[in-house]
């Protein structure tokens, strides 16, 4: 599986635990990998780090996210699909050795293929607030 499929199924795993909200996130890693029938260790692997590096660094994902909207936007009111793939970018971009700009454009990929048409602009313009936050750029 390729990094941007291993991406993508990490993407997917994200949303699905926004929306559920759920308390046992070893076990609803443990379901949705089973469901799609990951097999490769790498996968595991790679979205396990992913999923638990989000849930270990959060508040400072938040912040992140939080510091790189405009005066009309907050959190709460942006979309879950657009939130998890900002969580898995920014855990990537701040925490992985994944180049910001690769990053960013696998983000507005997901964001064209799973968001709503104005997704991938938001995306974009939100990473790109977010790498000059971090100082990236």
């Amino acid at each position: 599986m390729s990094r941007t499929k291993m991406r993508e199924s990490a993407f997917k795993l994200i949303y699905s635990l926004e929306i559920q909200q759920t308390e046992n996130l070893e076990e609803q890693v443990d379901l949705f990998i089973e469901h799609n029938e990951i097999e490769k260790a790498e996968t595991i692997e790679y979205i396990k780090d992913v999923i638990f590096g989000i849930k270990d660094n959060y508040a400072e994902i938040k912040n992140i996210i939080k510091n790189c909207l405009t005066e009309k936007w907050t959190i709460e009111r942006i979309s879950k699909i657009n939130i998890s793939i900002l969580k898995l970018a920014i855990y990537e971009i701040k925490y992985k050795d994944i180049p910001y700009k690769v990053e960013i454009n696998e983000a507005v990929e997901l964001a064209k293929k799973y968001g709503e048409d104005t997704s991938s602009k938001f995306i974009n313009g939100a990473l790109a607030t977010a790498v000059k936050q971090m100082k990236l750029v």
